[in-house]
């Protein structure tokens, strides 16, 4: 599709060609891609290296990693192109009509580099639709000021234009004119997991956690599988999005990041993420692997397990971490029913609390190398779907002791 009208940026080519445009890149980016990159070696992460990632700050950790990495943006050009798909290309005007003059009322949320509003267009077209007709879309629309947010804008078309899966939201197109950046998505009808873990007055029911968790697993298992596997790099309940149906589809790939292929065992790269969900080893060393995934899929699931927030600084002393607080209680068979979210009563399943757990244990473990797959993560959950042997109905004393554990 010829460009309607184009910046002087150099953002087309990396449009066109998949490559980060050079005006988004600064120059002390060019060492952020070297396989040493200044970072100390570890096989894994010990007590105190944990603790120490656990209760750092933000600007600690931006401070430790921005001397050798700064600038890298993730993409990488090489990255496979498994499905050809057409991305649309939107005007301004038609964005500015399809979401009403971006009303406040429209908003959907808001991002680290700005808003997302709900929008209608005609099917398989550009053109405006009038609300409640047509395709349903969410647009968001990058801050002007952002060039990080520029990094992550090129970086989502990157990967999303080029890698389709049920699990993974559905890029429909762009619009980069002038000085504005934005991405038209599918529509997420019931919004993020976020959402229905920790803003939602009813709790989210057992077998929709389960179902989520399955749906999420598959996601990244695709990114992973394959000669060029992609690593997400920002796998938390906010980025998981869900359909009518509860299906979930991973969103926000703009810190994504090809991983290493061949015989190189990671890629190193400045650190990125939400503390609370990134993997101690990345966190301590820059080294990056799929396994950094699986250590963020554990903090997820653990979320939906426990119904508490990765980090909560709410929280008394000694709670505030999630892993930090419940890894005690996750191989321990009498205990761990003191994990379940107590929202949801007894209304669990036993033997998916028990499965639940130790795939959590596993996932976390503070040695990557003993994490599973998340191919093996997808076979673990499967069978867990169909459980009904729900806690209200077992005489087992599920809620020993729960009393004493702070909610």
């Amino acid at each position: 599709m010829a460009p309607r009208k184009r910046g002087g940026c150099g953002c087309w080519a990396a449009v066109a060609r998949g490559l980060p445009g050079a005006c988004f890149r600064p120059a002390a980016a060019k060492a952020a891609d070297g396989d040493g990159g200044g970072a100390a070696k570890a096989s894994h992460v010990h007590d105190a290296g944990e603790t120490r990632y656990l209760n750092a700050s933000n600007r600690e950790l931006d401070i430790n990693f921005q001397t050798n990495h700064d600038g890298e943006n993730g993409v990488d050009a090489s990255i496979e192109k498994k499905t050809p798909h057409k991305l649309l290309q939107f005007t301004f005007q038609e964005l500015k009509s399809a979401t009403i003059n971006f009303r406040p009322d429209s908003i959907l949320g808001e991002g680290g580099f700005g808003y997302v509003f709900k929008g209608w267009i005609e099917p398989n077209s550009t053109s405006p639709a009038k609300p409640g007709t047509g395709v349903t879309v969410a647009v968001k629309s990058l801050k002007q000021d952002a060039l990080q947010g520029h990094r992550e804008w090129v970086a989502e078309i990157d990967f999303l234009g080029q890698l389709h899966h049920k699990h993974l939201v559905k890029l429909i197109g762009y619009c980069i004119e002038d000085d504005q950046r934005l991405l038209v998505y599918e529509f997420m009808a019931r919004g993020s997991l976020e959402n229905h873990l920790f803003r939602r007055a009813l709790p989210l029911p057992w077998p929709n956690r389960m179902k989520i968790a399955l749906g999420a697993a598959k996601g990244l298992a695709f990114l992973h599988g394959g000669p060029k596997p992609v690593i997400y790099r920002d796998f938390k309940t906010s980025n998981i999005l869900l359909d009518a149906e509860y299906n979930a589809k991973l969103s926000d790939f703009g810190l994504a990041k090809a991983g290493p292929q061949g015989d190189k065992t990671h890629v190193s790269t400045r650190v990125v993420g939400t503390y609370g969900y990134a993997a101690p080893e990345y966190v301590m060393t820059g080294h990056l692997t799929s396994k950094s995934d699986v250590y963020s899929f554990g903090v997820v699931l653990l979320e939906m397990l426990t119904g508490r927030r990765s980090m909560d600084k709410k929280r008394p002393t000694g709670e505030q971490n999630l892993v930090a607080w419940a890894r005690p209680y996750l191989n321990d068979r009498r205990r761990l029913y003191q994990l379940v979210d107590p929202r949801l009563g007894l209304n669990y399943s036993v033997k998916g609390v028990q499965k639940v757990a130790q795939i959590c244990h596993y996932c976390l473990s503070r040695d990557s190398k003993s994490r599973p797959s998340m191919d093996e993560v997808v076979k673990q959950l499967t069978p867990l779907q169909d459980l009904n042997d729900m806690a209200s109905a077992s005489p087992r004393p599920h809620s020993t002791q729960r009393g004493k554990v702070h909610r």
